[in-house]
């Protein structure tokens, strides 16, 4: 670190390859930047310390979700909680619909953010699970993000399934792992759920209703230990800056999920 108590680019560099990122991935990044601590340079630093670590024909991917603008999400039924009808509605009457170009993720991290606003990023279509990616492959990465497919088939983690790509927990454990999502899809029979959100069409707002994978990350915690203990090696684990970190593909966490997701959860009723 510099006298200042701050890590250096170079030395997050240095650690991130050291960790197993190497020139050419396509890296899925969840951070936390508390938890690596003070940088020389603030987030701007970290994301230019992984495009060196990934190099010219690296990639950056990064989850750029946006609950703030849905009635149906654990964020709004947290923020009107209390609230009687009238104000319920004033909530629901103030929420901007999805801009792909403008919007700021929600509750995602500043590296995230950082990312997202980088000259050169681009962002997928979806109006509340976008990502926004940064490197060679960024168009490939989030093209194709079907609105009414959040984490499945047509969204972007299955194009990183496809680029074999790798995930690194920056800071953040498996509750953060968004590719084990991918594995609910990928079940026999997954449960079902309408979701909604505020989007723009025709230059209007208007609300939109949609049915798609209901979602629940509850157990992702267990089912990443359980990864670990059952696939040694498949983890990488070490430091960049202070931050304790994982690195992992795609491949093998889907796939594991998958598995794991159809042994330990209730099968749905028909």
């Amino acid at each position: 670190m510099t006298g200042s108590g701050s890590h250096t680019e170079e030395q997050l560099r240095a650690q991130l390859a050291a960790l197993g990122v190497e020139p050419g991935g396509v890296l899925l990044v969840h951070a936390s930047l508390r938890a690596v601590g003070p940088v020389s340079g603030g987030s701007e630093a970290v994301l230019r310390a992984l495009r060196a670590a990934l190099g010219p024909d690296g990639t950056v991917v990064v989850p750029t979700f946006t609950a703030h603008n849905s009635d149906s999400s654990p964020a709004y039924r947290e923020r009107v909680r209390g609230l009687g009808q009238a104000e319920r509605a004033a909530v629901r009457a103030a929420m901007p619909p999805y801009d792909a170009a403008t919007m700021a993720s929600d509750g995602m991290g500043v590296l995230a953010e950082t990312v997202r606003t980088a000259a050169g990023a681009v962002r997928s279509a979806h109006p509340q699970t976008s990502f926004a990616a940064l490197g060679a492959r960024a168009g490939q990465v989030v093209s194709g993000h079907r609105p009414d497919c959040h984490l499945g088939e047509h969204s972007p983690l299955a194009r990183l399934y496809d680029l074999d790509g790798r995930i690194l927990l920056l800071g953040t454990g498996f509750e953060r792992c968004t590719a084990f999502h991918l594995g609910e899809y990928r079940l026999a029979r997954p449960p079902r759920r309408t979701y909604r959100c505020v989007v723009r069409e025709g230059g209007a707002r208007r609300w939109w209703a949609y049915e798609d994978v209901a979602l629940d990350d509850g157990d992702f915690g267990t089912l990443g230990a359980d990864l670990e203990r059952d696939r040694p090696g498949v983890v990488r684990h070490g430091r960049v800056g202070a931050a304790r970190c994982r690195l992992l593909g795609v491949v093998e966490a889907v796939d594991y999920a998958r598995g794991w997701l159809a042994r330990n959860r209730a099968a749905p009723r028909s």
